[in-house]
């Protein structure tokens, strides 16, 4: 079992921006990429293993052939043969729309195996970026679709200027946006449903709005309001800090300028490594090494045990 490493999916989109491609060191001519899909099982967009071995082989038809070798006992019971998580790298240079996902439980009942819950690692954003999270006040559902309808919606949401470390947990039933300038890592269960509830009143080339899903959204929101949707944590230096955790993933930052063996003996899981900046070498059990650069993503199998990481270096490591 090797560590993997994929083909990035580059996701042109209307408010994409252009810092995704350098940041990756990639030399694509795209224009507008708004995301990087570092490892996906999503079908129809699944990544690709770049190199090795494996290379050129999708990920859900490695989790069919090794199952619990590659994602753990525990999730393979679980997920079967879809990888649980998806990983991306976003740059927004437009606002993106107000959204929610739904639960589980809501989503089921629409017709999605699953809702989505994710998180959000910001990286060098621009100046003055802002992301909406959550309800900074109490509404019901009715004042939710008539605030809708009135194109009012903005003003019962929480709103924050974000910079770089800064860390959002959005459990499904968070409304959220991603605005102008926010260049991060998102971390998520592998759904892409999202219901889009207000979208500034902007058309398309054809003089069209973009479809809301009003009622949908209503039926999945929480409307718990909460007085900080930031999530606070120290940083600290040659060890993990815990950012989140929670029944979908558990995710850690590491920031090192000295050599540090990561032990995974007692966990039944893959793992999954991302940048975010610096430079440095990841070797495996059997002293196989990789180049781990900013931009890079690695995806380490349920039986590596322990992988040693050397370089200056910082990265999110998260599993389920």
């Amino acid at each position: 079992m090797q560590i993997l490493r994929f083909e990035p999916l580059l996701k042109q989109t209307i408010w994409g921006g252009d810092k995704i491609i350098p940041f990756k060191k990639n030399n694509s001519d795209m224009q507008c990429v708004g995301e990087s899909w570092e490892i996906s099982g999503v079908k129809g967009s699944e990544t690709v293993v770049c190199d090795g071995t494996m290379k050129g082989r999708k990920l859900n038809d490695l989790v069919a052939e090794m199952k619990d070798k590659l994602v753990g006992k525990e999730n393979y019971e679980r997920f079967g043969n879809e990888f649980p998580l998806l990983i991306k790298f976003i740059h927004a240079r437009k606002d993106l729309s107000i959204q929610v996902h739904p639960t589980d439980e809501v989503a089921r009942r629409h017709g999605y195996p699953r809702g989505k819950t994710e998180m959000w690692y910001m990286l060098d954003s621009e100046p003055g970026a802002r992301i909406y999270c959550g309800l900074k006040r109490r509404i019901t559902r009715e004042e939710y679709c008539e605030m809708v309808a009135g194109d009012t919606i903005c003003d019962a949401l929480a709103e924050y200027d974000v910079s770089e470390d800064d860390v959002f947990f959005l459990p499904s039933g968070r409304i959220h946006a991603i605005r102008s300038g926010c260049f991060l890592a998102e971390i998520q269960q592998t759904s892409d449903v999202t219901y889009r509830i207000y979208d500034y009143k902007r058309k398309d080339r054809d003089g069209n709005y973009r479809q809301l899903h009003t009622q949908k959204a209503a039926e999945s929101i929480d409307y718990t309001v909460e007085d900080d949707y930031r999530t606070h944590y120290v940083p600290r230096k040659n060890m993990g800090v815990t950012l989140v955790e929670c029944p979908h993933f558990r995710t850690s930052v590491y920031d090192l300028d000295e050599p540090m063996t990561l032990d995974y003996s007692d966990l039944d899981s893959f793992v999954i490594l991302i940048a975010l900046k610096g430079n440095g070498q990841v070797t495996d059990e059997d002293g196989n090494t990789l180049t781990f650069c900013a931009g890079e993503t690695l995806l380490l199998p349920a039986t590596m045990t322990q992988v040693s990481v050397e370089g200056t270096v910082k990265f999110l490591e998260t599993y389920v």
